[in-house]
């Protein structure tokens, strides 16, 4: 299940796309916008820094602005960002020890496809797609 944090993430950045190149964007104007606690949107939007989404600026004139093109980010690594892994079982996750129940796990092959098409699904959907609309036609 995918957490507020992780659709949180999406609204945000969705939301910084929808204000178009008009500077740093505040976060309580966000909050606002969103209908989001904005001491909820500080934990939220660390996360989303620290994965290099976004720039903060402090100060007057400060706020939030995308470090990159929204059509280059895709919902799957904002969802890993504010998530950590989304693989399904532990042996999947990146940088996972390896199993030694891998080769006669019969129940691998499930869960690696699973991961696959929920990744697949994510990675072929951009911010710039869902802040259009255009992910659902």
């Amino acid at each position: 299940m995918i957490s507020t944090k992780g659709r949180y993430a999406v609204r945000v950045l969705v939301d910084l796309v929808e204000q178009g190149d008009n500077g740093f964007v505040p976060l309580k104007e966000i909050a606002q916008r969103q209908g989001i606690s904005e001491k909820y949107l500080q934990h939220v939007i660390k996360l989303l820094v620290q994965a290099g989404m976004v720039t903060g600026s402090s100060g007057k004139g400060g706020g939030y602005q995308l470090s990159c093109k929204p059509e280059d980010l895709s919902v799957f690594e904002v969802l890993e960002a504010a998530e950590g892994t989304l693989a399904p079982v532990a042996c999947l996750a990146p940088n996972a020890a390896a199993c030694d129940r891998a080769p006669q796990c019969k129940t691998l092959p499930m869960w690696q496809r699973y991961y696959e098409t929920t990744r697949s699904f994510f990675e072929d959907i951009s911010i710039a797609d869902v802040a259009s609309g255009k992910a659902w036609k």
